[in-house]
């Protein structure tokens, strides 16, 4: 009995540690995201880059999941965002944010009107959107995704 009782706590530990590895936020390869809007637009302009903000539903949003893993996690994606700033917006669902940080998420999700998940928008140092992109065909991959954000 007493073996059994080790066995069901070392199983629902590991679930615990397990599951949080599934939540927000959303794992990033080697690509330095921030969730701070107004301290990110501050490093865009003293840099001169550009922001790139994803707004997505983490936990939920299978679509913003699929972009996460076939583009936003890929070694093309760091090279491309190099010369971006880049702001995670999330929207999740099985996760409370804190509160500053969901206050300023919905005020960035009525500014920038947005109305399906995920959207990628590229915005100036100002944040005066430039670009934007709504939705993901899962499978079409990085080349075509990123191709939408190249300058005219």
């Amino acid at each position: 009995m007493r073996i059994s009782r080790l066995v069901l706590a070392s199983a629902l530990t590991a679930l615990v540690f397990a599951s949080a590895d599934l939540c927000w936020p959303a794992p990033r390869v080697e690509a330095a995201w921030t969730t701070d809007f107004e301290a990110a637009k501050a490093s865009a302009a003293k840099s001169g880059k550009r922001l790139l903000l994803d707004f997505t539903g983490s936990d939920w949003c299978i679509y913003c999941q699929k972009l996460d893993a076939e583009v936003l996690s890929t070694p093309d994606f760091k090279a491309f965002a190099k010369d971006y700033v880049l702001v995670y917006v999330d929207f999740p669902r099985g996760k409370q944010l804190p509160e500053a940080l969901k206050v300023q998420n919905d005020a960035l999700r009525e500014k920038f009107s947005i109305e399906g998940y995920p959207t990628v928008i590229v915005t100036d140092a100002s944040g005066k959107e430039i670009r934007r992109a709504v939705g993901y065909d899962p499978g079409s991959g990085p080349g075509t995704y990123l191709a939408q954000f190249a300058p005219p």
